[in-house]
């Protein structure tokens, strides 16, 4: 796995962005993991769909952001692109609950995958004949059955 992230903001009143991207080797995908969700310490800002915060309003006034963001990886049949999340307005650009979370995701992602690795492979086969007490029982019918086919057959 592969676990890609930046995060951007514009000069003045704008939201930084978080944007992340995981991507899973193939031999990740041949497991067949399941998708994977946690929940994150990323703050999730009042109005996160608005992309900026003015001063003295939302989190830079007196509403601290409320939730976290939670943070997924995909399924090993997925595709997964980027995804954005918008992250709160602060004054010296500082995210460290960024990168712990995405060591939280890591760390539960390597959980799941030893599962995934735990479960051995197997192939199978088998077959059953008759036991001998049952092939003595029926000795004289099948004999009697090949003789009379044979009999049939000669004339």
């Amino acid at each position: 796995m592969k676990l890609l992230w930046h995060i951007e903001k514009k000069r003045g009143n704008f939201r930084p962005v978080l944007t992340y991207r995981v991507e899973l080797d193939d031999w990740e995908r041949e497991l067949a993991t399941p998708a994977l969700r946690i929940a994150s310490s990323i703050p999730e800002p009042v109005r996160s769909w608005q992309d900026h915060c003015y001063p003295g309003e939302l989190e830079r006034g007196d509403e601290p952001p409320t939730g976290c963001y939670p943070l997924e990886i995909p399924p090993h049949k997925g595709r997964f692109g980027s995804t954005s999340l918008r992250l709160p307005w602060r004054a010296d650009n500082r995210y460290p609950e960024v990168e712990a979370s995405f060591e939280a995701l890591r760390e539960a992602y390597e959980t799941a995958l030893a599962a995934a690795r735990a479960s051995e492979p197997m192939n199978e086969r088998g077959s059953l004949r008759l036991s001998g007490a049952s092939l003595r029982a029926a000795a004289p019918a099948i004999l009697a059955a090949r003789l009379l086919g044979d009999a049939g057959a000669a004339r």
